[in-house]
This record gives structure tokens, sequence and C-alpha cells, in this order.
């Protein structure tokens, strides 16, 4: 079941549509409309030749292939890429090669996965932000530990037959 339409247009006879590879995926593969082949540690911007209309209220999230980041290290330099409802340039994915081997990106080659996501807009308004009231209150970049119950503990009950 679809409940809105993606509209998108082919700048050349070459792309290819996103599509679902599976029943049920959440991403769309998005396939490159180029040959680049990426040194190690460098970076590009991948045309798709594609143009997006998207619903209002949406964004798209341009996210990495799992199998090419496991495999080559190739992955989204952005990730998650944000492409807002009003943009209407080509899609270009900005791929990163983390590897230690050249990567050649081949045209037709599925290079990333496309998310259509709803977006919720907010108000702005300045005001101070109380630091208790939370259970993390400030606690940031690692506060909650490596371990899982070192997260949970006290939050949730133990599982069954835990001394």
């Amino acid at each position: 079941m679809c409940p809105m339409t993606l509209i998108v247009e082919r700048l050349t006879e070459t792309a290819r549509l996103p599509a679902y590879a599976h029943p049920g995926d959440a991403g769309l593969d998005l396939c490159a409309d180029a040959a680049v082949t990426l040194a190690p540690g460098a970076r590009a911007a991948i045309p798709t030749g594609l143009r997006l209309a998207l619903p209002e209220g949406t964004e798209a999230q341009v996210r990495p292939r799992s199998g090419l980041a496991l495999r080559h290290g190739v992955t989204v330099a952005n990730a998650p890429g944000t492409i807002d409802a009003g943009y209407r340039g080509e899609l270009k994915v900005l791929l990163v090669n983390l590897g230690r081997e050249p990567f050649a990106v081949e045209r037709g080659m599925r290079i990333a996965q496309l998310v259509v996501a709803p977006v919720l807009r907010v108000a702005v308004a300045e005001a101070p932000v109380p630091a208790q009231g939370t259970a993390r209150g400030t606690g940031g970049f690692g506060s909650t530990g490596l371990r899982a119950e070192v997260a949970t503990r006290g939050t949730h009950p133990p599982p069954p037959g835990t001394p």
C-alpha cells in the first residue's frame, strides 16, 4: 500500500528510477548515472540523473547501503543526506571511500537508499532550558556507558530468573 506518490523525472535516458528491492523495504534503491572511481579517502557527488518532487510535508533521506559499507568501506558522507520538499535540482549522492582500495562506481550500480519520511515543523521560542528534570540531564557523548545494563539500570525490571 502506497499512501502517496513520489514524482520522479529522468534527466537522462540512462537514469534508473528509484525502486524497492523487496516488499516491506524502507528504502528505495538509488543508482549511479555515471562511472566514477573513488580512491581511498576520496569523496564525490555521484549523479543519479533524477529530479524529485517530494510531497509537501516530507523529506527524503539518502542513506548508505550496508553491503557497500561492509565490503568496501564506501558510505554516504553526510548520512543521512536530507533532500527538502522544495528542492528541484538533480539528486546526487555524496559517496566517500573509507576503504583501502579504489572503488569503481559503475553506471546503474545501486549506491544508496532513499527513505521518504514525514517532517514535523516547529515554532522556535527562546527561553531558558532546565538542565534538571530528566533522567539524562546534561549528560551527552558517552554518558550512558558502553554496556546495555548500565544504560538501563533502574529503568526496567530485571528479566525473569535474574538474581
